[in-house]
């Protein structure tokens, strides 16, 4: 009856017992303190299987699970780690290919080959690469989350190491490493707070995905124009850096390909791709396809400033939510660096149904088409992560969110086209006439300025400045 740590009164237990299974949703009854989107880990023999607390009732927790749960059964034991859903962040992030957990999909190939094995986890970062530390911070400098301790060559750009965003208030730096080679597991700072309490700073870091990044000092509002260099967006629905914009139409109308046009042609410095739910051909075309692209600017490979967070039809439908999330924490750390990102979300209707899914499990009350009743507030809580941002040292840095809905219709499309500033509608007329992008010009819009209404909105304040001194 008791937990397998045999401590089933203390309160410094971490443990329970699984006592209902429902699909991939499971109940535990747990000893001590268990908090909200806490992970844990449920386990049979040699399988440990990824979960995380989505509602807590008394002693119950009610957990899902991040993977297929087969094999678990009643009586199962399980692992509270005391921890929230993280991502790593630090070098070595561009160029990967991750799933919704972060788990690097190459790596896994190599060691799983075609089939991936359930219950696997590898470090995001590798452990065993060397990054050519330059220090910034001096010792005794003031320093607080996310000032910048010293950078290391990432590609074609120069990567922060920041204070970790968890740490409150002001610390002094008591050492600082030298300039030299250095793995991101090692300690290349120590800090000092005012009470004496020192920490010691690694290249890498860890965030909760579901709670956004806010070490900035201003957030600006979106107003300078985000070239896409596509002639009908750029001119008459633009997006502004910052900004937010949705891509709703029917199937096969085009979006992934618009999507994917935007990324290799947009004036951004690093592109997040996050496939929720998209199908394994589409991918399989997006991995082939981008190694091969020239970057314009640098005439390098386009996916040495490409992140993509990979979550197919074919994997587990429960890590859908978590890869939105982890792809939004991994553009705002570029923001941080006062680099311009842009999130392409592949889509959010997908994600939008595993969110149905878990509130189907939970018995919740169901919204329209039995979506969440809250799902208006998840979309929207997402595309408020989209920031043009001034930071502490004046660097603006921003974070672009691009969505795509599909079908057209329907609640999920709503509730985008509330929060969004630009609806790039898509048209099934002009995709069967092969008219790319099919973006329909009657029913798309924007609120934001483009490039050539620029020099009218002065002309017309001008004029609107002589119009007053007339009247007077």
């Amino acid at each position: 009856m008791g937990c397998k740590c045999g401590n089933r009164e203390s309160a410094h237990c971490h443990c329970g017992k699984i006592v209902a299974i429902n699909g991939n949703m499971i109940t535990a009854e747990f000893y001590g303190t268990v908090r909200q989107n806490e992970v844990a880990y449920a386990t049979r023999e040699d399988l440990r299987l990824k979960a995380e607390v989505i509602r807590i009732r008394g002693r119950y927790a009610d957990l899902q699970i991040l993977e297929e749960p087969k094999w678990l059964k009643v009586g199962g034991h399980v692992d509270f780690m005391g921890d929230l859903l993280t991502v790593e962040l630090g070098p070595g992030l561009l160029a990967q290919v991750f799933d919704g957990l972060q788990n690097p999909l190459p790596e896994l190939a190599r060691q799983c080959g075609f089939f991936l094995k359930r219950g696997m986890y590898l470090p995001a970062l590798p452990r065993d690469a060397e990054w050519e530390f330059t220090p910034v911070a001096k010792n005794g400098d003031t320093v607080s989350a996310g000032d910048t301790l010293g950078t290391v060559p990432e590609g074609i750009f120069s990567h922060r190491v920041m204070v970790p965003f968890s740490l409150k208030g002001r610390y002094e730096v008591v050492r600082i490493a030298t300039h030299g080679f250095y793995r991101i597991s090692e300690f290349i700072a120590e800090l000092q707070d005012k009470r004496g309490f020192r920490v010691e700073v690694s290249m890498v870091q860890k965030w909760p995905i579901k709670i956004p990044l806010s070490c900035y000092g201003e957030r600006l509002m979106p107003t300078d124009p985000l070239v896409t260099k596509i002639k009908i967006v750029d001119t008459y629905f633009p997006v502004a850096r910052g900004g937010t914009f949705c891509v709703p139409g029917p199937f096969g109308a085009g979006k992934t390909i618009l999507q994917q046009l935007i990324s290799k042609n947009a004036d951004v410095d690093v592109v997040v791709i996050a496939a929720c739910g998209e199908r394994a051909d589409e991918m399989v075309e997006t991995l082939r396809e981008f190694p091969e692209l020239i970057d314009s600017r640098t005439g390098k490979s386009i996916m040495e400033r490409t992140v993509i967070v990979c979550n197919t039809s074919a994997m587990p439908v429960a890590t859908r939510e978590a890869s939105i999330y982890t792809a939004a924490t991994l553009a705002e750390y570029y923001r941080q660096m006062g680099l311009h990102v842009l999130l392409l979300a592949d889509s959010t209707s997908r994600w939008a149904q595993a969110l149905r899914e878990v509130s189907g499990r939970l018995e919740e009350i169901p919204g329209d088409e039995a979506f969440p009743a809250n799902l208006e507030s998840l979309i929207a809580s997402f595309y408020e992560r989209a920031a043009m941002v001034k930071l502490r040292d004046g660097t603006v840095g921003s974070v672009t969110i691009g969505g795509t809905v599909s079908p057209a219709g329907g609640p999920v499309t709503q509730a985008t086209l509330k929060v969004v500033g630009a609806f790039l509608g898509l048209s099934r007329e002009r995709s069967d006439a092969r008219r790319y992008p099919a973006i329909h010009p009657l029913d798309s819009w924007s609120k934001y300025c483009s490039i050539i209404e620029s020099d009218d909105i002065k002309l017309a304040k001008k004029f609107s400045g002589m119009a007053m001194t007339l009247c007077r």
